[in-house]
């Protein structure tokens, strides 16, 4: 017989929790989403002028100077601001976001190659291989009727099961060919004009795609609960 009251029942369950809950769980806990696109995004913009100022670093930092070159500074400034957006994230929610949790894992394993092998092609083809998983997962999680996108999604925007099952191919897609992008890329362009294009090019085209997302999510959006209420 179980003698624990529901609150605390579900309070036993929520803090069981390892990863966070479907976008729909009432135990789902959310974070403010400009500081959840901080902690996404950040790490990237460390990377970036990590790599930019990599000389300035290494000379600030000693055990940095060892590395190598700007990018291997990068790249391990890189996976420190990872480990440290993922901490945070646990910090707050005591739980583990699905899709930065699994962008994190693939940085850390590429990056240590890189850092290991002195071999830039490692942290270069990380973009390649995290678009794909997303896509792949996405496009994969729709084939099981699952719109997986609203675990990034879902504190920022509610909408019905038909505007994320859209929502969700469309990005899939998009995914993939931001994967084909990066491989034509890193392949075709010096070191430099590739990271540039990472933080200058990957983002804009992201906010860009987001955008023409507007009309979609428009039509598919759920009306607010206050108005929901004050209706019923």
């Amino acid at each position: 017989m179980n003698d624990q009251s529901p609150d605390k029942q579900v309070a036993d369950e929520n803090d069981a929790a390892l990863f966070e809950r479907d976008p729909g769980d009432p135990n789902r806990k959310h974070i403010n989403p400009a500081l959840k696109l901080a902690l996404e995004l950040g790490p990237l913009l460390v990377f970036f002028f990590a790599n930019a100022r990599g000389d300035w670093i290494a000379g600030h930092v000693p055990f940095l100077a060892d590395i190598g070159g700007p990018i291997f500074v990068g790249t391990a400034c890189f996976m420190i601001a990872t480990a440290i957006s993922l901490s945070v994230s646990w910090s707050l929610t005591r739980t583990l976001p699905m899709m930065p949790l699994i962008s994190g894992i693939i940085v850390l394993i590429f990056g240590a190659l890189t850092l290991w092998l002195q071999d830039e092609t490692f942290i270069k083809v990380k973009p390649t291989i995290i678009n794909t998983l997303f896509g792949v997962i996405l496009l994969g999680g729709l084939m099981f009727g699952k719109s997986l996108l609203g675990y990034v999604f879902d504190s920022a925007f509610r909408l019905d099961a038909e505007g994320w099952r859209i929502l969700t191919l469309r990005w899939g897609l998009f995914f993939l060919l931001m994967a084909l992008v990066n491989e034509v890329i890193w392949r075709n362009f010096s070191t430099d004009f590739w990271i540039a294009f990472k933080v200058w090019g990957n983002m804009p085209l992201s906010i860009v795609f987001t955008l023409l997302q507007l009309p979609l999510m428009q039509r598919h959006a759920l009306p607010e609960e206050d108005e929901e209420e004050t209706k019923s």
